[in-house]
């Protein structure tokens, strides 16, 4: 039933017409009413109230109340929620007017009929705390009450604010008061009612009814029945003491008192409170899950991903702190780009083909071509903290910056960007070069200079690989020497500007990528995710689109919100584009890749690579509507994946591949099923040299390595591009700061070679 407004006796008239009393008056009843016997002793007379109140602002404008934000699927299923606070708004009409009639009884009782302030009850406080020399007995009325969830609510996490808003003083009992009679100015007691149910904390991190009732009963607060609405109300006193978890009788019979009061105020029937008192107390709690870690299908890191392009992207806010207040406020609804079919593929094919428990992890991107939409993100170890259980916070997917860690070297995948720059200066697609198995590294351009050769050298992995080669065949098995030769002759700047193009604008770290012959070998350390977008942008004939994870976002108001955008431009042209679709297609005929197959026989293209010493591998393929990077290694120590158990397979020494390849393989099979076939626009490329499969090595094909950078100008890159040991987990990745593990990257450049050596 609804809560009941009868009317009073006269000094409850005047209640209603509190805001005409002199404020002098007022703050006279204050100080007698609360009965603080140290008043004087704080120095507090009748004047100093009179004018606090007077200097109090009249408007009181109440928060948006922080709420539950939920994230989304493309499809529109949940993928987690998300809170500060576990509140869900609700309107008068969504709760069970037996819970807003026990919120008042037991709290309030005569809500309905007094003003701002209680009059009758003041006196009576007064009387009561006159007789026993304290402030036993409070007189604060529902909206006073209010206020002061509001102030706490404004508080936020800021403790200090917190305290202020909880301080026991007669001037915040004042502004209380002040900000009690401005409401009843501006609102109805119905709203503020149910305002105040929407505020108000019922414990085990349940803010509001509607949380509460979730919380407690697993229902709605609009399903409440007598007995449980009872028990509600009655925890607002104290929360912890009331804990029907914790102290389930005391619960009950603080429940019990509630009842009693619903039939003192004849709100209840004799027959409903008899029923409602036998009643058991018929908890059927759900633990308060919050946050990524909830997320289902290896979905936690996208999710955590989503959560840190919302408070880093300026589309959601100026600044850094608007954007946390976004987050903090909640009541978002965030639709992403997630497809969980190709989510499902990811996660299955990166736990399936790597253990949790094993020395190495799986980390895979999946992107749309032409729209940057991210389809997919998983890795093989799962999202959370207990270390124990095989769990890690980090996103070996993404960028430090976004949650991830400091990147990894992509090795030879890094070649088609060479390419790329190559092609699109006007080299030939068919240019030669010598090609020997070993060769110094020659002098090369920069952006603002020149590097010069120092007599470090670089070879092929195979001492039979010697040219000449052309580009086709030299891609097919990515031989190095090639590609340093063709790097002399386009120069580093060019090379540069087209990794820049394709959305690479720092190393993983945020640390500045280094003009050096070594990256075009792949001496950068890069995320998954930065790679998926330049194959992606290779499938989309050189329309490179930013990554982007959110489709739309609701904001609390119902209104929808700006979101971050793709921002495609034309990073090269779509001959260019075409022409590096044909070299990588060859890769996986008759190349490196050649062992990698999709069922249904639909083109695709990709490029292998491996690291020295095995430390990373790499397999990012395509088809022209669907980029997947997938890397493979230790995502936080020296592992060498040689002589190594992946999956339960062993594997004499791991390839681009035989590691990474037959994941990539399991997930696409799983991921275009149903879905068109479509083609590529190739390029028709004279065979000068015969192109020949390369040897199977340990259970796949032999992928050439990195090698060392050049040493001893200084500009080598150490390890993450920052120079020196420490910090620097080999194999191109290091933990970022403040994650166990972490440490910070030695010094500028690598000095004799040593320090900075990357494989």
């Amino acid at each position: 039933m609804a809560p009941q407004r009868p009317s009073g006796p006269p000094i409850d008239k005047a209640g209603l017409g509190l805001k005409f009393l002199g404020t002098s008056v007022v703050a006279g009843l204050l100080v007698a009413g609360m009965a603080m016997p140290a008043v004087g002793a704080l120095g507090l007379t009748a004047k100093d109230t009179a004018e606090s109140f007077n200097n109090i602002p009249d408007d009181f404008k109440t928060p948006p109340l922080s709420q539950a934000s939920y994230i989304y699927d493309a499809k529109g299923g949940v993928i987690a929620k998300v809170f500060d606070r576990d509140r869900t708004v609700l309107t008068k009409d969504q709760m069970a007017p037996i819970m807003r009639q026990a919120q008042v009884d037991i709290e309030d009782n005569r809500f309905f009929e007094h003003g701002a302030i209680d009059l009758k009850g003041i006196i009576r406080a007064a009387s009561k705390n006159a007789e026993s020399g304290s402030a036993a007995q409070g007189a604060s009325t529902l909206t006073q009450q209010y206020v002061k969830n509001v102030n706490v609510e404004k508080a936020g996490d800021d403790q200090d604010a917190f305290l202020e808003a909880t301080r026991k003083s007669m001037g915040r009992k004042i502004q209380e008061l002040k900000y009690a009679i401005k409401l009843e100015e501006d609102l109805s007691k119905d709203q503020i009612l149910t305002n105040y149910l929407n505020i108000t904390f019922y414990g085990h991190q349940a803010y509001g009814v509607e949380a509460a009732a979730n919380r407690y009963f697993s229902k709605s607060a609009k399903d409440l029945t007598i007995p449980e609405a009872a028990m509600l109300a009655g925890l607002v006193q104290n929360p912890t003491a009331y804990d029907p978890v914790l102290h389930p009788q005391a619960a009950q019979n603080r429940r019990n008192t509630v009842i009693n009061k619903l039939l003192e105020y004849k709100h209840i029937t004799p027959q409903q409170a008899k029923d409602a008192l036998a009643a058991p107390l018929g908890i059927k709690y759900k633990e308060p899950l919050n946050g990524c870690i909830t997320a289902q299908a290896g979905m936690g890191f996208f999710c955590d991903y989503v959560r840190h392009v919302v408070k880093m992207d300026p589309a959601f806010g100026k600044t850094q702190a608007d954007r946390q207040k976004l987050w903090s406020q909640g009541g978002l609804k965030i639709y992403t780009t997630l497809d969980p079919e190709k989510q499902a593929a990811a996660y299955k094919a990166v736990t399936t083909k790597v253990n949790p428990t094993d020395t190495v992890s799986a980390a895979m991107t999946m992107i749309k071509p032409g729209t940057g939409e991210i389809l997919a993100m998983a890795q093989t170890r799962p999202y959370g903290l207990d270390a124990k259980q095989n769990q890690t916070v980090v996103n070996l997917n993404v960028d430090a910056a976004m949650g991830g860690g400091n990147g990894f070297s992509p090795g030879s995948t890094f070649k088609p960007i060479l390419a790329a720059a190559a092609l699109e200066a006007g080299t030939p697609i068919t240019k030669e070069y010598p090609s020997e198995f070993k060769i110094p590294y020659p002098t090369m351009t920069t952006c603002n200079g020149t590097w010069k050769a120092d007599g470090s050298t670089v070879e092929n992995e195979n001492s039979s690989e010697v040219g000449p080669f052309d580009m086709k065949d030299a891609m097919a098995k990515s031989v190095n020497t090639y590609f340093v030769e063709l790097g002399k002759d386009v120069g580093l700047c060019p090379m540069k500007q087209m990794v820049n193009k394709l959305g690479i604008k720092t190393l993983a770290s945020g640390a500045p990528l280094v003009q050096q012959p070594s990256t075009i070998l792949g001496a950068v350390e890069v995320s998954p995710m930065r790679m998926a977008a330049v194959y992606a942008t290779f499938a989309a004939r050189g329309l490179y689109c930013e990554p982007i994870a959110i489709s739309s976002v609701v904001g609390a108001d119902g209104k929808k919100m700006a979101v971050p955008q793709a921002n495609c431009t034309q990073a090269m042209t779509g001959n260019t584009a075409d022409g590096v679709n044909t070299l990588l297609k060859t890769v996986t005929e008759k190349g490196t890749a050649s062992n990698i197959k999709i069922n249904d026989g639909r083109e695709f293209a990709g490029k292998t690579g491996t690291t020295d010493n095995r430390y990373a591998a790499w397999f990012n393929g395509y088809t022209p509507d669907l980029a997947t990077a997938v890397w493979l290694g230790g995502p936080g120590g020296n592992v060498s994946m040689r002589n190594i158990t992946i999956g339960g397979q062993y594997f004499s020494s791991v390839y681009g591949s035989d590691g990474p390849g037959p994941i990539w393989q399991t997930a696409m099979n799983d991921a275009v099923v149903g879905t068109p076939k479509s083609s590529f626009q190739l390029v028709s490329i004279p065979d000068n040299t015969p192109a020949t499969t390369t040897p199977a090595g340990a259970g796949g094909g032999t992928e050439p390595t990195n090698p060392a950078p050049p040493a001893g100008d200084g500009t080598a890159p150490g390890g993450n591009g920052n120079g020196g040991d420490t910090g620097l987990i080999n194999g191109g990745f290091t933990l970022p700061p403040g994650v166990i593990g972490g440490d910070t990257p030695g010094g500028n450049g690598g000095g004799n070679g040593k320090s900075g050596k990357h494989h």
